[in-house]
C-alpha cells in the first residue's frame, strides 16, 4: 500500500520548533489588524496559505517560507514595530478610513511615517484624547483584553455639573442597561466642575452611558491616560512616538514581562 499524499494542513500544524507561529499572530505581526480582527479575516475565508484556503486561526506558519495571501495579496510579517500616541480631536472617527468621508485618525498620521499602524481600541467621534496606534497586534490584543484590566482615565464635563452623590454613584457602579452594571471606578472631582474617572473595563461608550443613566449629559470627554501612558501636553491632532520605557511599561501592563519588543 502506498503512503497517502502529504496533508498541507498537517504540515502546517507541526510543533513550532522551527519558529512557526499561529496564523492569526502572523497577520497581527504583519500589522494588518489586531489578533481578534485577524481571526475574523481568517473565518471569513480571506486567507490562503501555500495555495490552500485556511479558516483555522491556530494553523502554524513559518515566516519566510510559507506563502500567506489575504484577499489575494501577499502578507510579509516582521516589519519594524511602531508605537504612536495620538491626541485625537473631537469630530474624528477612530477608523483608518470612513465611507462617509469624515476625518479619520489615519489622516492625522504624519505622511513620512513608514510603518502601517492601527488604533488600539476606540474613542467615539465626539470624544478626544489619548489614542494608541501600533502595528504590534500581540500587544494591542492584550491591552484590550479584559483579563489584564488595563486602566483608562478620562476627564469629563457634564450638564448639569455633578453633585457629590452623582460622583459616588459613578464610583460604585451604574446600571447602563437592564442587568448590566459597571464595575467600581475611581472618581475624583477636578477644577471647574469637571471630574476624572478611572475604569478598568471597556464597554462601548461606557462613560457617556454611565452619565446618562444618572441624568448627566456629557459635554466634554477626554481620555488622559491609558495604562501607564499619560496624554500630557501633546497638542490636539498631533502624534509622537512612544519612548522605549513607555513601550516596556505597556508590555508589563499587558502581562508580557519577558517579551522582547520588535524593533
Amino acid at each position: 500500500m502506498t503512503d497517502p499524499p502529504p496533508d498541507p494542513e498537517a504540515e502546517l500544524e507541526r510543533p513550532p520548533a522551527d519558529h512557526r507561529i499561529r496564523l492569526n499572530r502572523y497577520l497581527a505581526r504583519a500589522g494588518l489588524a489586531s489578533r481578534r480582527a485577524a481571526d475574523r479575516m481568517i473565518a471569513a475565508g480571506r486567507v490562503v496559505v501555500n495555495g490552500a484556503l485556511q479558516i483555522e486561526p491556530g494553523i502554524l506558519v513559518l515566516p519566510g517560507r510559507d506563502q500567506v495571501l489575504v484577499d489575494g495579496a501577499p502578507v510579509v510579517p516582521e516589519e519594524r514595530a511602531a508605537y504612536l500616541m495620538l491626541h485625537k480631536p473631537a469630530g474624528v472617527v477612530t477608523t483608518l478610513s470612513d465611507p462617509q468621508g469624515r476625518p479619520a485618525v489615519l489622516d492625522l498620521i504624519p505622511k513620512d511615517h513608514a510603518e502601517r499602524v492601527f488604533p488600539v481600541g476606540r474613542l467615539d467621534r465626539d470624544s478626544e484624547g489619548l489614542l494608541l496606534l501600533t502595528n504590534d497586534g500581540e500587544l494591542a490584543h492584550r491591552l484590550l483584553h479584559p483579563r489584564y484590566h488595563v486602566e483608562k482615565r478620562y476627564r469629563v464635563r457634564t450638564e448639569p455639573e455633578p453633585r457629590p452623590a452623582d460622583l459616588a454613584q459613578l464610583a460604585a457602579g451604574v446600571e447602563i442597561e437592564p442587568g448590566v452594571v459597571t464595575r467600581p471606578a475611581m472618581v475624583t472631582p477636578a477644577a471647574g466642575g469637571a471630574f476624572e474617572i478611572l475604569i478598568r473595563e471597556g464597554k462601548k461608550r461606557q462613560i457617556r452611558r454611565m452619565c446618562d443613566a444618572i441624568g448627566l449629559k456629557v459635554t466634554v470627554l477626554v481620555r488622559i491616560g491609558f495604562g501607564p501612558l499619560e496624554l500630557g501636553t501633546l497638542a490636539s491632532g498631533t502624534t509622537r512616538p512612544l519612548t522605549a520605557d513607555e513601550v516596556r511599561a505597556l508590555e508589563l501592563a499587558a502581562g508580557l514581562p519577558t517579551r522582547k519588543t520588535r524593533r
